[in-house]
């Protein structure tokens, strides 16, 4: 069954929707007369939860560590009888891409909500939880955060279907989801199923031999960006079945 990627800026609220999403999964699944539905187990994962602080973004490593950490947590749980709402970051198109390849490998179908709360609000509420002493990130790791935050585009096939849940709607569109994700309405990706380029003609082999190297190496130099002063490690090409390896 469905992973469900929570998406927004620091302090936007995610947590909170995500929970919103729960409380009314857990409602549907009790309600239901069909055994399918019944057996279906929901699960929470959020930095939190796997105790991760929000320090960790202050740093390449850290945040590269905590990222691995929150993808298998994911993958432990995620199977063809649970509903995974992921809260967390996942403010990186590369690494929603990575977890829409999880979902495709067990077959299950994937979505994004994201929580559309815009840059002052979402400051307000972190400087309220700092001086509260009920979380917040850092000044420094908040802005850097809004800075690199890579807004889902429903285009995107790892970024589809995408569910925007504006800063004032009263909850997200939990309904549509729920229908969308386990109502069946979701297409489902095939295992195994990249898209292979078709021969190009003699004439087109240099244009598209430019054109791939190209989006190589800008999914390096993006890697590198997120990276600073890192000594290697394992890039995500999009469309792409393996990984380009940096040497240490």
């Amino acid at each position: 069954m469905p992973l469900i990627l929570i998406a927004g800026y620091p302090s936007s609220g995610k947590t909170h929707r995500s929970k919103q999403l729960l409380d009314f999964f857990a409602q549907k699944i009790s309600e239901s007369d069909d055994p399918k539905i019944k057996r279906l187990k929901l699960h929470h994962i959020d930095d939190q939860g796997l105790g991760l602080s929000r320090d960790v973004y202050g740093a390449a490593r850290p945040e590269k560590d905590a990222r691995a950490t929150f993808s298998s947590a994911i993958k432990r749980v995620l199977n063809r009888d649970t509903v995974v709402v992921a809260d967390g970051m996942n403010y990186i198109k590369g690494f929603r891409y990575q977890l829409y390849c999880e979902a495709k490998a067990v077959q299950t179908p994937n979505c994004i909500v994201h929580v559309g709360t815009q840059p002052d609000q979402c400051r307000e509420l972190n400087t309220r939880a700092l001086e509260a002493g009920t979380g917040g990130y850092a000044p420094e790791i908040f802005e850097n955060l809004v800075f690199r935050f890579e807004e889902p585009n429903g285009m995107n096939r790892w970024d589809a279907p995408l569910f925007a849940v504006p800063w004032d709607d009263a909850t997200p569109p939990c309904e549509l989801i729920w229908d969308t994700m386990v109502g069946g309405r979701a297409k489902v990706a095939k295992p195994n199923a990249a898209t292979v380029l078709q021969p190009a003609a003699e004439q087109d082999y240099l244009y598209e031999l430019d054109r791939t190297t190209n989006d190589v190496l800008n999914a390096i130099k993006t890697w590198l960006q997120d990276h600073p002063g890192e000594d290697g490690g394992n890039v995500k090409i999009l469309e792409a079945e393996n990984e380009v390896v940096l040497p240490l």
